[in-house]
């Protein structure tokens, strides 16, 4: 995942209405753009910007189907962030606890 990709995820993420979108796309796979804008005060137009915010960082898939356009959520950019952040402070943090292991033992002699 480049910078951008993940500049793009941090982006879309930062907005609250993109955020509710992504909670009604995971806990419903193939709403359409209609049945998203529905839970909003916003018109179909605006719900559709956030909507494609949210494509450009792939975190939303859809395809066309004669007039329609279902929606689904994708994980993996999520996964990416998680697993890049995870690791990295995950090898800090398992390197301070067996130094604080080693440190413990080595008073108890």
């Amino acid at each position: 995942m480049t910078e951008a990709d993940l500049d793009a995820v941090f982006v879309a993420l930062a907005s609250q209405p993109r955020r509710h979108i992504l909670d009604i796309v995971a806990a419903r796979p193939g709403s359409t753009v209609s049945q998203v804008a529905e839970q909003f005060e916003m018109s179909r137009i605006g719900v559709l910007k956030h909507i494609n915010v949210l494509e450009d960082a792939g975190l939303v898939i859809s395809e066309k189907v004669g007039r329609e356009r279902p929606l689904y959520f994708n994980p993996v950019p999520l996964q990416l962030i998680h697993e890049r952040w995870s690791s990295e402070y995950g090898r800090f943090w398992a390197a301070q606890l067996t130094r604080l292991k080693h440190a413990v033992e080595e008073g108890n002699r």
